[in-house]
C-alpha cells in the first residue's frame, strides 16, 4: 500500500441512543467496530454507508450523513495499512441485524456509545468520539 485509502464507517443509532457494532474476524480480529468497509471507485459516501449497511447486516438505511473524518494512524502503526475514513450516521427505527458475513464478523450487538467494548478498532473508536464530541475531526491519534 503506497497511499492511503477511503474507508466506510455507519454509525447506526436506534431511538434509544444505543449503536450497532460487532466483533470482527479475520482481516480486523480480535477488534469490535461499527459496521463498514471500502470506498468503491465512483461511488459517493452516502452509497457506499447504504451498501456496506445491507450487506453486512441486511438492515436498510435511508438518508445517511456524513458525520466524522478520522485518519486511521494507529492502524497504520499497527498493520502498514494507512486508511483516511469518512463517518456516516444512520438512524434505525426497525428490524434486528442479520449476521450476513460470518467470515468477517461474530455477530451485531447494539450498545451504548459512552460504554464501548475493547479493543476498539482504530476507525471506529475515533469515529464514536467525534460523534460523542459533535466534531467532524479530533486530530490525530
Amino acid at each position: 500500500m503506497n497511499q492511503p485509502r477511503v474507508g466506510i464507517g455507519i454509525i447506526v443509532r436506534r431511538a434509544d441512543g444505543k449503536i450497532l457494532i460487532g466483533k470482527r474476524t479475520g482481516a480486523h480480529a480480535p477488534y469490535w467496530s461499527i459496521p463498514g468497509g471500502h470506498l468503491e471507485l465512483g461511488e459517493s459516501f452516502e452509497a457506499a454507508a447504504i451498501r456496506e449497511i445491507e450487506e453486512e447486516t441486511g438492515l436498510r438505511i435511508a438518508d445517511p450523513q456524513v458525520i466524522a473524518v478520522t485518519n486511521n494512524l494507529r492502524t497504520f502503526r499497527e498493520e502498514g495499512k494507512h486508511y483516511v475514513s469518512v463517518c456516516l450516521l444512520a438512524h434505525h427505527q426497525g428490524e434486528e441485524p442479520v449476521n450476513r458475513e460470518p467470515d468477517k464478523c461474530e455477530g451485531w450487538v447494539w450498545v451504548d456509545p459512552n460504554d464501548l467494548p475493547h479493543p476498539h478498532f482504530d476507525a471506529s473508536e475515533q469515529s464514536v468520539a467525534c460523534y460523542l464530541a459533535n466534531q467532524i475531526y479530533l486530530g490525530a491519534s
